[in-house]
């Protein structure tokens, strides 16, 4: 749920990057944050657990213009991926206005896919949220290993809505921004709507 800041005449939104453990979410957030320009984020938080991180920050992108006149700034978070982290999952999904979904492509990851996408659909249901409307946008990560799934497939397994999806090497940053602009573009086509 976006955040209206009356005095900074900005709107606030939250994009959640969820996912199963190791599948990139963490690699997309550190490379937006180190190519946005200094002047237009702040500062990356990274909450550690023993086996896992939750990272977050702000930025104001300067070309989605403005809402009635106030300017939008966005919140990235990821989620710990470990299945024993799922109250912090929780937590951190409350308030979202998008989720970017990051896919490991690698076959013998698929189960831990479909699980953690199971799981995304269980905790949205307890804020309120359903996966069939929220903007939602998907990423099939590590497309460089060997060994992967056919985007085909994960497109028959995840993509039951026909959102956009994209191919990425994340820790490369290919297709890490046109994730971004496409999740932005959708929770801003939602807030105008």
């Amino acid at each position: 749920m976006s955040f209206i800041n009356y005095s900074t005449r900005e709107i606030n939104c939250k994009i959640v990057y969820y996912g199963p453990g190791l599948c990139g979410k963490t690699a997309n957030l550190q490379y937006i944050y180190d190519k946005t320009d200094p002047n237009l984020k702040g500062k990356m938080i990274s909450l550690a657990t023993e086996t896992d991180r939750t990272l977050f920050f702000d930025f104001m992108p300067l070309k989605l213009g403005e809402i009635k006149g106030f300017k939008v700034r966005f919140h990235l978070y990821t989620v710990p991926g470990q299945v024993f982290y799922d109250a912090s999952r929780k937590l951190i999904l409350k308030g979202a206005d998008g989720v970017v979904f990051v896919a490991d492509s690698q076959m013998d990851r698929m189960d831990a896919n479909l699980d953690s996408f199971d799981n995304l659909r269980d905790n949205l249901k307890e804020h309120g949220y359903d996966l069939d409307t929220i903007p939602l946008v998907l990423q099939y990560n590590k497309r460089d290993l060997p060994d992967i799934v056919p985007v085909k497939e994960l497109e028959e397994a995840l993509n039951f809505r026909g959102v956009k999806s994209f191919e990425a090497i994340a820790i490369k940053g290919v297709g890490v921004f046109e994730t971004l602009k496409q999740i932005a573009k959708e929770i801003i086509i939602k807030l105008k709507g």
